[in-house]
């Protein structure tokens, strides 16, 4: 008809007609179009049907009215939000626009943005040179779940990277909270292990390690990293707040390191491990296979970082504690035992980020490995038996009213000893019993053997006697062998002597 346009499907049956050997007019009749047009598609002066959007609207804008007088208002100061330029439209004007323009309005201010907004950021690729940068973050592993001891185990990583090699090097810390301490450790476990330094030491902007604490806390933190890292020699830098993008040499490195860990996890088809450092040998593992592909360009590097100090800079801080009578000190909201000779003695304590580092004067007397709890929860005990079990054999009747009791049993077989015993004894027999295993445990280091034979002889019925496991593990006391030697005449050796007459 005229006036329409021709049409694809058009153009394509009068083209396979004339290919068949068809005249022009009736390969036009075929076609349903006109001589004329025919003759314009054999010269290629066509004008079909092009794919793609219409060059006009199709149907009517349901924002026209409001666009410049409501919408563009909003945009130029900065509300891009679709979801909330609607709200403020609906509320202005009730009933008119629906929900189902949400898609209609995002699509308008995004072109409205790229043709009259303002300018966007722009990232610049950097060049980065050997032995010049080196990157910190921490990183959460989300859905890594992994398992210690049967237990549930919340964690963090600290991630180190040098951008120049790609070089890894990855920690992990209990707890969900990054800290000072944390950093410090990673930090220095990384350097030491790269035996080198690089000249420039980034992060972000460090704020999770600042959270809750008072302004001369920061300061102090603050103090303290700075000499942290000028120890090591390098410069310290950190990105902008809230610019993530910033620090993106480690933060697309996170990915890729988490992807490797699940894959691996995977593999392995077990999450559980015995103890966190088992899990810590596991995750450097990983991460020791990740960096083979760098192995070259960390060869440069390396040879371009600087030479360590040859004293450790201080990754710690510091706290004093005096060792009450029940044998036990508080650090970071948790009470903790220590051997009882130290009742009465003033320990000043280094505080790393997994462990306590105790001593008396300037003698190291006890490492205590940290246990951070969530922050819903106020307080924690980490109480180990050892420290308190030469007094508690003294006492067993002390155990049952204990106000820690169930926290100086090592572990779940312990407790059900304790339960088992407790229902079928007296109060005194079951506390004599219970004490004594642990004292056993103790003396002869035979906690996982002694609770698996308990356990196996209350599975089997037979009677708990605490004589016979004495007897079955206490190290009998060798008497020495007596040798007797005789000592040799002088004249015995003569034969020795090749050809000897006896006369000399």
């Amino acid at each position: 008809m005229p006036g329409q346009r021709i049409t694809n499907k058009q153009v394509k049956i009068y083209m396979q007609k004339r290919q068949e050997g068809t005249t022009q007019i009736l390969a036009a009749a075929k076609a349903g179009i006109s001589e004329y047009s025919g003759r314009n598609i054999d010269h290629n002066k066509h004008c079909s049907q092009k794919a793609g959007r219409s060059p006009w609207r199709t149907r009517k804008d349901a924002f026209e009215k409001v666009w410049n007088s409501d919408i563009v208002p909003m945009l130029k100061k900065g509300l891009y939000e679709a979801t909330f330029v609607l709200n403020e439209l609906q509320k202005k004007y009730p009933g008119e626009f629906h929900s189902s323009l949400l898609r209609t309005l995002q699509r308008r201010i995004k072109l409205w943005r790229a043709v009259q907004g303002p300018n966007k950021e722009v990232m610049f690729l950097q060049i980065n040179e050997p032995g010049q940068l080196g990157v910190s973050d921490f990183t959460h592993p989300k859905d890594i779940t992994v398992t210690i001891n049967e237990e549930p185990f919340e964690h963090i990583f600290y991630h180190f990277r040098l951008p120049y090699s790609g070089f890894n090097y990855m920690q992990v810390f209990a707890g969900s909270g990054e800290s000072f301490n944390a950093l410090a450790q990673g930090l220095s476990e990384a350097l030491y292990y790269i035996d080198g330094s690089p000249k420039i030491h980034r992060t972000d902007s460090l704020s999770a390690c600042f959270k809750n604490i008072n302004k001369d806390a920061k300061d102090d933190i603050t103090e303290r990293y700075q000499s942290l890292i000028h120890g090591y020699g390098m410069e310290a830098t950190r990105i902008n707040p809230g610019k993530g993008h910033e620090n993106g040499t480690i933060e697309s490195s996170h990915r890729h390191m988490k992807d490797r860990i699940r894959q691996s996890l995977i593999l392995r088809e077990n999450n559980e491990f015995e103890s966190l450092q088992d899990y810590r040998s596991f995750i450097h593992a990983v991460v020791k296979e990740h960096n083979k592909h760098t192995v070259k360009n960390f060869e440069i590097e390396q040879k371009a970082l600087q030479v360590l100090p040859p004293t450790l800079p201080i990754g710690y801080t510091e706290t004093v504690a005096v060792v009450r009578g029940t044998s036990t000190i508080d650090v970071k909201r948790v009470t903790y035992t220590v051997p009882s000779r130290l009742i009465g003695e003033r320990l000043h304590i280094r505080v790393y980020e997994d462990r306590l580092e105790c001593y008396v004067g300037i003698n190291h007397v006890i490492t205590l490995y940290r246990t951070i709890f969530p922050v819903h929860r106020k307080r924690g005990r980490v109480i180990n038996y050892v420290h308190i079990v030469d007094s508690l054999i003294k006492k067993p009747g002390a155990f049952r009213s204990c106000k820690f009791r169930d926290d100086l049993l090592p572990s779940d077989n312990y407790r059900k000893i304790w339960e088992y015993i407790n229902h079928t004894m007296p109060p005194k027999e079951a506390d004599k019993f219970m004490v004594g295993i642990l004292h056993l445990a103790a003396t002869e280091c035979c906690q996982n053997d002694l609770e698996n034979l308990v356990v196996k002889a209350i599975q089997e019925g037979k009677p708990l006697r605490l004589s016979e496991l004495r007897d079955k593990f206490v190290q009998q006391k060798t008497v020495p062998l007596r040798v007797n030697v005789s000592q040799h005449t002088l004249g015995d050796y003569n034969q020795l002597i090749p050809n000897f007459d006896g006369a000399l």
